[in-house]
């Protein structure tokens, strides 16, 4: 398995329990899949640099986990699909 660390932004105009449910939703796609979440930050609601899709506030979740190749594919196909997110990035979590 390898090392990855994925950032996504939900949007702020949804209500906090659909904004967990978000969270938990991923974190299974994760899990399901056979990835192994190693780390998980919330960091809360923070303003965006510039502005994404008429949205200037965003709440920001850090994750980092080991997984295969295809469960990255998953999260990967399930975040383009998903409407809470306004943007997201999988990198792989190389530890020098």
């Amino acid at each position: 398995m390898r090392n990855y660390e994925v950032m996504y932004i939900i949007r702020t105009d949804i209500e906090e329990e659909n904004v967990q449910s978000a969270i938990e939703k991923f974190q299974n796609v994760i899990t399901n899949g056979g990835g192994e979440i190693t780390k998980s930050n919330v960091m809360g609601k923070r303003r965006l640099a510039y502005e994404i899709e008429k949205f200037r506030d965003g709440h920001y979740v850090l994750v980092n986990f080991q997984a295969e190749p295809a469960v990255v594919a998953e999260l990967e196909r399930v975040m383009k699909i998903s409407d809470e997110v306004i943007r997201y990035l999988i990198t792989n979590d190389v530890v020098a």
